[in-house]
């Protein structure tokens, strides 16, 4: 296998995590009052991080363990046009953790949780835009 067609399939596993987060959070919204919203903001953070993770990935750059997403975003060229504030980027990752345990965060709106998907598929819009079409694709082979 050629060294693209890997990085592409890296790629590729990264970006069907993202999109499971993301459906998992759009489907979610669905339920409207009845919403788990720290459950939606979780996975939206999880889709925005993912992507950005794809686009390090295709970048060549090292992959940090962290959820904090301007810490990825500096490591990304000046040059790579991925328009997140610091105030979205500060929302989201305080999604990543503070969601998953009791006592962490204040009660989510339901328009908090909408605007984490909105900003999530912002961020989907801008990496989708910036990685190779072959990534978009690759089918990762079964192996027997």
């Amino acid at each position: 296998m050629k060294k693209s067609e890997h990085i592409h399939r890296v790629i590729y596993e990264w970006i069907v995590k993202a999109e499971n987060d993301l459906r998992n959070a759009s489907f979610t919204l669905t339920m409207g009052d009845d919403c788990p919203t720290d459950t939606v903001c979780f996975h939206a953070q999880q889709c925005a991080e993912k992507y950005i993770k794809a686009l390090l990935v295709y970048k060549g750059k090292p992959l940090s363990k962290t959820h904090n997403l301007s810490i990825l975003i500096a490591q990304l060229p000046a040059t790579t046009p991925l328009r997140l504030t610091a105030e979205e980027q500060e929302i989201l990752t305080e999604y990543a953790v503070a969601t998953r345990y009791p006592g962490d965060i204040e009660e989510i709106t339901l328009a908090e949780a909408r605007k984490a998907v909105r900003l999530a598929r912002k961020v989907r819009k801008a990496v989708r835009g910036l990685l190779p079409k072959e990534a978009l694709t690759t089918k990762r082979k079964q192996s027997r």
